[in-house]
């Protein structure tokens, strides 16, 4: 079976380290839960067609209105509410229905299970356990209609298959007209939805009996045909129940008219041409006057029908050994699969790797057969529910098939078995963008956010979807929810400020909204480094004639914060790059390089930066993928007094071609030292590290 996720997420998408976006979730293993199950059967699939009378109600709908009058058992309150106020725990939920199960409360027993099947909804055995205690109550048409609610989670389950069709058994009139082809038809229902399993033989078997008690014998061997065709665990017993039929009834009552009478004409035609001269020597032998009686027209004589049956056989037989070849095909695969069934303990690696084996060689196998691969997948959805890689797997199988189908498995993914988990739901948003339903996109990415809010990624992924949707009123808007809900988290709230401030400078250009939002995050978050390098950034980034004056202050309003020695030296080495770069005054260059080089004696220096524009991977921080900035610097101790020089020539590489590609090569001249850098920036360092 499968089962809801039960694990809690344990990222909730605040910064332990504010150079980046991290989200930890705890790993995809399971709660281990109490109760073991037998089946071997049973998952959801968008496959087979809807059961027999099927009514699509909701399983939380209360079925038995007139009874929650009743009073409740004592100890049901107590189990109630430590099931709900934790209903990631499968073991709160067994300890209330088995206390439920024991008190005999149909009343209790309901509210219970309907919860419970909620959340855990391809736990077969509850089904079962649910649709008794209706009919145990007398309530035959309540007990269909679980049974019926559960084979529409769970259509692939042969043993609720089975259940049902023996309630119906049991309280059907078979003596009414109607009842034979309505038990027949579920009987369809059940082979089309689970008929092609590896262990439907039961089903099958169930199917072929009933039939004959029906004496319905030419139905029976109908069933039987089709069963030959579909590689089970027990496909030779269905062989040998084929040759029993044929050999323990007459052809013309199990064959259907049309191969009865072609068989028996080919069968006539031989004899007759084989016995020609058989006959005319048994003439010769004959008294005088004594013949042979002639079998009368239109009866078969034994042998003419154990020739029909031969001919049956070696068709059959045929058949069977095809069949026989697929089901040595996959025995290896089926044998490697312990744990067919869901449970909420996690499998181990030998599990999911045999799982993801078997998937390979399927659909390598029938790349052109998709109803066998998409029942395999059906099938480790199962036991492996709780594992999004394999719902990942089978949407994008049939996403390349039919996107609605494709579709179908990602919302019973999300909204049923990994309510809790980010990861697929923003893969289902992604992949409602990509088919253009955005409206859907955004409804998930909702939902998941308040399912388990607070998580970055999913409001970065929100912001990201209006802006490709050419909606950035919506995505500033979103942003500015965030960093206003954010303040009592500073890191988080100094994240989502430098994503509103850059969105606001880079798509919105407006560098003075942004300048704004960042100086707002720096009073909360005064010795947040990655918001004075980014406030730097955005004054940087203005008009060069009005902006000297304004980098300079942002300048010494960082070198004033509680920030970290590394992070001061970058900022005034920023500073003093760009009045190099800008500044119409040369004393005024000068007077910010002898502040840079009193800063780097004060903070004792760092070691030398890697050269042609190399970091110590030790010294990158791991920061906002564009808003972070890496420091290494180093700077002699000393001033050289000499004069100023010019660059010097371009270095030309081996081809003789202007290296150019790095105005670091530049800075490892002799005659630039004469500014006293040494190298201790060069252009190709970045300020942002790679992601």
């Amino acid at each position: 079976m499968a089962a809801e996720g039960c694990e809690e997420m344990s990222g909730n998408g605040e910064l332990e380290d504010s150079s980046a976006m991290e989200m930890s979730e705890v790993a995809e293993a399971p709660l281990t839960g109490t109760e073991e199950m037998s089946e071997k059967n049973g998952t959801a699939t968008e496959v087979p067609e809807a059961p027999v009378c099927a009514e699509p109600d909701s399983v939380s709908t209360h079925l038995a209105a007139e009874d929650v009058d009743k009073g409740l058992p004592a100890d049901f309150e107590r189990l109630w509410t430590a099931a709900n106020d934790n209903p990631q725990d499968f073991t709160s939920w067994t300890d209330l229905l088995q206390y439920c199960e024991q008190e005999g409360n149909i009343t209790a027993s309901r509210r219970a299970l309907e919860s419970f099947l909620v959340r855990y909804p391809l736990c077969y055995g509850y089904w079962k356990k649910f649709a008794d205690i209706e009919r145990r109550a007398g309530y035959n048409d309540r007990a269909e209609q679980v049974c019926v609610q559960g084979l529409q989670v769970i259509p692939l389950s042969v043993d609720l298959w089975i259940h049902y069709i023996n309630l119906l058994l049991g309280t059907l009139d078979m003596n009414l007209p109607e009842s034979p082809p309505r038990i027949r038809g579920v009987f369809e229902d059940a082979v089309r939805a689970a008929g092609l399993d590896f262990h439907s033989d039961r089903l099958w078997d169930l199917y072929v009996e009933w039939e004959k008690e029906q004496g319905n014998m030419r139905n029976a061997t109908a069933v039987l045909d089709r069963v030959l065709k579909v590689p089970t665990q027990l496909y030779n017993t269905h062989y040998d129940k084929f040759k029993e039929h044929l050999n323990n009834n007459e052809p013309k009552e199990i064959l259907s008219p049309e191969e009865y009478e072609e068989l028996r004409a080919s069968c006539r035609q031989s004899q007759k041409a084989d016995c020609a001269e058989q006959t005319q020597e048994e003439k010769q032998e004959t008294p005088p006057g004594e013949e042979k009686p002639a079998t009368p027209e239109g009866l078969d004589t034994e042998e003419l029908k154990q020739k029909i049956r031969e001919k049956v056989s070696l068709q059959r037989e045929k058949v069977y050994q095809e069949n026989e070849d697929e089901v040595r095909k996959r025995w290896h695969y089926e044998d490697a699969i312990k744990r067919p069934y869901f449970h909420v303990k996690p499998l181990d690696h030998l599990q999911l790797q045999a799982w993801h084996s078997y998937l390979d060689w399927e659909i390598a196998e029938l790349n052109k057969d998709t109803s066998q691969v998409r029942v395999l997948f059906e099938r480790c959805l199962i036991a492996c529910a709780l594992y999004e890689e394999f719902w990942t797997r089978y949407t994008r199988y049939l996403e390349s098939h039919n996107v609605e189908e494709a579709r179908a498995v990602f919302k019973r993914a999300c909204e049923i078995h990994l309510t809790r988990r980010p990861n697929i739901c923003m893969q289902w948003a992604t992949f409602e963008e990509r088919h253009g339903n955005l409206s859907e996109a955004r409804r998930v990415l909702e939902t998941i956010e308040e399912t388990v809010p607070g998580l970055a990624v999913v409001r970065l992924r929100r912001v990201a979807l209006e802006r490709r949707a050419g909606q950035l009123e919506r995505s500033e808007a979103l942003l500015q929810e965030a960093v206003a809900g954010s303040k009592e988290k500073p890191t988080l709230h100094a994240f989502y400020s430098i994503k509103l401030a850059r969105l606001l400078l880079k798509l919105g250009r407006n560098p003075s909204k942004a300048r704004t939002v960042l100086q707002e995050a720096l009073e909360i978050s005064p010795n947040n480094d990655k918001l004075h390098i980014n406030l730097l950034e955005v004054e940087v980034s203005g008009d060069t004639w009005a902006s000297d004056e304004v980098v300079q202050e942002c300048v010494t309003r960082a070198l004033a914060a509680p920030l970290t020695p590394q992070t001061k030296i970058l900022l005034s080495q920023r500073g003093l790059q760009f009045a190099e770069d800008y500044s119409n005054s040369i004393q005024s260059v000068l007077s910010l390089y002898e502040g840079h080089q009193k800063l780097l004696q004060e903070l004792g220096g760092t070691k030398r930066g890697a050269e042609n524009g190399e970091e110590d991977a030790e010294k990158l921080g791991k920061g906002d993928e564009d808003a972070a900035v890496a420091v290494s610097a180093e700077a002699s101790q000393t001033m050289p007094q000499v004069p100023i020089t010019t660059p010097p020539p371009p270095v030309t590489d081996m081809s003789g071609q202007a290296a150019y590609g790095g105005y670091s090569s530049w800075y490892q001249q002799p005659q630039y030292g004469n500014y006293g850098y040494h190298n201790t920036w060069n252009y190709n360092q970045g300020y942002y590290p790679t992601s």
